[in-house]
């Protein structure tokens, strides 16, 4: 392949940043340039010869320009082969010159549906010249250079110094592949934008997902795996992608799944009294709410300290210097908070590899969205698990109703196990997990495992009992067999919250009354995998 020289240019943009720098640049390289509409005004502004598409074409720009390229003198232009004899004899016999370089980026859908702009408008930002010179271009890249991002502008100009006055196949050809990512990606946004904004359709018949700026990352969940980020193309999104590193090493595939797990979890209590979560391997190990964030730092590591060696910590306030000095005295992977003082700064700055990651904001827990996961030969597409009950949801199944202090953390067990791999348990009390048991094949045995861990953590910070005595016990799903909630209630639980809806509901609240437990059923199951 072939150098082109690059002699006409047809520049038709939207985004007009860098626009003016770029006619200037190729005007002084002796390259005729046509343009449109309002990229020609500016041109001409700035003092540009400039060729209007209307002479090119012989037809004016008409019904408020919609109909402007959509012409053989422009497609013509860009989709001959040259070294073709026919459809050379083609452009000779029809005056049709070639077009070299093509630079064109598209009307603004997405910030249009973004400002809230009525439907016509929406309607009327569906550009379909650009995308056709686009793909006319890239198709014919063998021939034509095809720009669609200002970013690319400088790249494009030293590529047309260094190879003088023409283009590489080679830049051509990654050109090319830009392009058309780019006309996908925005034909998505319209499809999407139809079927779920216009036309309500939650599951539409085909589904289109995309994202842009890919993060490579070292590799995935394994070394010999490969791994990059994407973020969505659409609204700008507000979680874990969107954090600021402040310092440490790259963010790897398992760094990102374990702090966005440990900043959905934070992001349940919300603003409100200072909370700490840590996670490992995408399931929380301890989790506690204090009066301060040193507090619930140290209760939340005392449900689990092993296992909180390495692991990931999301706080949902302002992380202050006193947290951070507690903090830094274990081997920690991440730290996420909505914001770092200076002086929790001064410190984690001393553990240089520590990535330190601020988001602004926590995100809604109970936004909506799809959650898609691939299987073989398919894709599994549901909606978020973003339902929620109150205290006043909850219905009381047993002889002995849950005391206030009960109620209060069978919420916040409920609101931890939702979270927690399924088979979940979570023991809770005053504020704070005293064991968790994840990701086991019965809940009987999440329940032993949980308080295992119970046992472990009395021993080690020389309690007299483990903190589940007197604690809150909750599963994500019902209890299909009384087993599971009698080794809670041997593991000193006085309370349950459980979704309830097994066949044998009755075995099992008759084995809580028995214990002297309080049980209370929410009528919605939280199974997380």
């Amino acid at each position: 392949m072939t150098d082109v020289a690059i002699k006409r240019a047809l520049l038709s943009v939207s985004d007009k940043s860098g626009l003016v720098e770029l006619g200037q640049a190729l005007a002084a390289r002796g390259v005729e340039v046509v343009s449109t509409g309002g990229t020609a005004k500016a041109l001409r502004d700035a003092g540009l010869d400039v060729c209007d598409i209307s002479d090119l074409t012989g037809f004016p720009e008409m019904m408020d320009g919609r109909v402007k390229t959509l012409h053989p003198k422009v497609h013509g232009g860009l989709l001959a082969v040259r070294d073709n004899p026919e459809h050379a004899a083609a452009m000779a016999e029809h005056d049709i010159g070639a077009i070299d370089l093509v630079v064109v980026n598209l009307y603004p859908f997405e910030a249009t549906v973004m400002r809230g702009a009525d439907r016509d408008e929406i309607i009327e930002n569906i550009d379909i010249g650009g995308p056709s010179m686009v793909r006319s271009s890239a198709k014919n890249h063998t021939f034509v250079t095809i720009v669609t991002d200002p970013a690319d502008y400088a790249e494009l100009l030293g590529e047309i110094d260094a190879h003088g006055g023409a283009t590489s196949f080679e830049f051509r050809r990654k050109c090319a592949a830009k392009a058309f990512v780019a006309t996908a990606s925005y034909d998505s946004m319209i499809s999407q934008w139809f079927a779920f904004a216009d036309q309500q359709q939650l599951f539409p018949d085909m589904l289109a997902i995309n994202g842009r700026s890919p993060t490579i990352l070292r590799y995935g969940e394994n070394p010999h795996q490969q791994a990059a980020l994407y973020t969505p193309v659409g609204p700008p999104g507000r979680g874990i992608a969107q954090a600021e590193q402040l310092q440490g090493k790259e963010l790897s595939y398992n760094n990102y799944n374990d702090a966005d797990a440990a900043l959905e979890l934070v992001a349940e209590f919300g603003g409100g009294d200072p909370v700490v979560v840590v996670v490992k391997h995408a399931n929380p190990c301890g989790v506690a709410q204090a009066a301060s964030l040193s507090e619930a730092w140290e209760a939340a590591l005392q449900c689990d300290s092993v296992s909180a060696f390495g692991g990931i910590v999301a706080v949902n306030q302002e992380l202050d210097g006193a947290t951070a000095e507690e903090i830094v005295k274990i081997f920690t992977e991440v730290v996420i908070a909505p914001s770092v003082s200076d002086a929790a700064r001064e410190i984690f700055a001393r553990k240089k590899n520590l990535r330190l990651l601020t988001v602004g904001y926590l995100p809604n827990p109970r936004r909506g969205g799809l959650l898609v996961k691939p299987i073989t030969g398919g894709l599994l597409v549901q909606t978020r698990d973003n339902g929620a009950i109150t205290e006043a949801d909850l219905k009381v199944v047993t002889k002995r109703a849950p005391t206030a202090q009960e109620l209060k953390d069978c919420m916040f067990a409920w609101t931890v196990a939702r979270h927690v791999k399924s088979n979940a348990i979570v023991y809770a009390k005053d504020g704070a997990t005293a064991g968790i048991g994840a990701g086991q094949m019965n809940r009987r045995d999440s329940s032993r495992i949980a308080a295992m861990k119970a046992a472990e953590a009395a021993e080690t910070y020389g309690w007299g009992a483990p903190r589940t005595v007197g604690s809150a016990v909750a599963s994500d799903a019902f209890f299909p067999f009384d087993d599971g909630l009698l080794a809670a209630a041997e593991a000193g639980a006085t309370a349950v919250i459980q979704p309830g809806g097994s066949i044998r509901d009755d075995e099992v609240i008759a084995a809580a009354d028995e214990a002297g437990l309080a049980m209370v059923f929410t009528g919605m199951r939280h199974f997380r995998h």
